[in-house]
């Protein structure tokens, strides 16, 4: 089997942890990583990259690299927001596909080949911390294993798995 930790970055002002975000990225650092890891792995949105940073030295495992994979990131932001917007607040992926269906679908399907990628790249019985976004991360798990998961909430997140060439979504604590 193969794992991803698949989080959503917490609090940000534009492109920033603020301190609030910082104290609660330590925070899950500090009880509830499920070491060890091989990959670290951002968006390349600096929210990200800074979550993953905090998180590494919490699982003090600063000799695995941070890697990007900016497949995993949106290049139609603007657009998500608006699905968003009109869905309303707290919106989960099903709200949003009756708003913009095109998106949904084009969008998780993308997302969905990233993340298998990351997934297929990894060794046997290892595990892959993935920090992005929402909706976009609940985007990258329907379009992998054809499951809605819940909307993420900061620094939330869920567990991909494979086995087989079956993937499958769980729950982190």
């Amino acid at each position: 089997m193969r794992y991803v930790e698949l989080r959503r970055h917490t609090d940000n002002d534009g492109d920033r942890l603020t301190p609030e975000g910082i104290a609660a990225a330590e925070a899950i650092g500090r009880d509830h990583l499920h070491p060890p890891y091989v990959a670290f792995i951002s968006t390349g949105a600096a929210r990200a990259t800074q979550m993953l940073e905090i998180l590494r030295t919490a699982a003090s495992v600063e000799d695995v690299p941070i890697s990007t994979v900016p497949a995993l990131r949106s290049t139609v932001e603007d657009r998500w927001r608006a699905a968003a917007k009109a869905a309303g607040k707290g919106a989960d992926l099903e709200a949003m596909r009756a708003i913009d269906p095109e998106l949904v679908e084009q969008e998780s399907q993308s997302l969905g080949i990233a993340l298998r990628s990351v997934i297929d790249a990894l060794p046997q019985g290892s595990r892959a911390l993935v920090v992005g976004h929402s909706p976009t991360n609940e985007a990258a798990v329907l379009g992998l294993t054809g499951e809605l998961v819940p909307p993420l909430g900061k620094g939330a997140g869920v567990l991909v798995n494979e086995s087989g060439g079956n993937y499958r979504v769980g729950r982190l604590d």
